[in-house]
């Protein structure tokens, strides 16, 4: 399994700041330089002129201290970042969320409901179009919603994004009982091009602000989840 190498995305805005203010810096100091060594003795430069000249300097020096700094700071972000990614590398992890990669026929999602109930799960592609229904019973706790990727009119659909709504009604008195959908699986792969680690579960992409547990994989994670009946 290969995982790709942990750094920081090269080019950042704060590097490409900082050049342009070094820039400045230099172009500041020859003009300041130039503006001393042919100033008219007989008329030289205003003390309090030059004063602010001397301020001016200071800040500009001060700012491009400070934005090699926020620089570091950015780096070693990112850098953490990273290798608490890889570190998820192997583990089962659950995240929060409706969405779902449907990749060579097959798309999963997890819920749990708070009691025995009968579910229709309703499937929508990126458009929110409506492509898949199906319904079935449950019982109380986590169950696992798997979907081929055939649509309602019997076609194959591309593999892609889709996010499922499940409504549920207690089977003994029909009112709604409450569903908590999310995803769980184990972390094959990272992805490091974005602005953030997106870990590779599955045929599933989860950005880490989305990770709600981690945990160590057991032999009771390759046993299939109860599917609505």
């Amino acid at each position: 399994m290969a995982v790709s190498g942990v750094g920081s995305p090269g080019g950042s805005a704060a590097s490409t700041s900082r050049q342009t203010i070094a820039q400045n810096f230099d172009t500041f100091l020859q003009l300041l330089t130039t503006q001393l060594r042919n100033q008219n003795p007989l008329d030289p430069l205003d003390t309090n002129q030059f004063t602010q000249q001397l301020v001016q300097f200071t800040g500009v020096e001060q700012q491009l201290k400070t934005n090699e700094f926020l620089e570091a700071m950015m780096t070693s972000t990112q850098t953490a970042n990273n290798s608490q990614a890889v570190s998820y590398v192997g583990k089962i992890v659950t995240a929060s969320g409706t969405k779902a990669e449907l990749v060579d026929g097959k798309a999963t999602w997890h819920f749990a409901v708070d009691s025995k109930a009968d579910i229709v799960a309703t499937v929508k592609d990126a458009k929110g179009n409506v492509v898949y229904t199906k319904t079935g019973t449950v019982n109380k706790g986590e169950s696992v919603f798997t979907w081929d990727g055939i649509g309602n009119d019997g076609k194959e659909k591309p593999d892609g994004s889709y996010t499922v709504s499940i409504e549920a009604r207690d089977t003994a008195t029909g009112k709604l009982v409450g569903v908590a959908t999310e995803m769980t699986g184990e972390v094959t792969g990272i992805d490091f091009t974005g602005s953030e680690p997106v870990l590779i579960v599955g045929g599933a992409r989860i950005n880490m602000s989305a990770i709600l547990s981690v945990r160590a994989k057991t032999a009771a994670d390759d046993k299939p989840a109860e599917t609505p009946a």
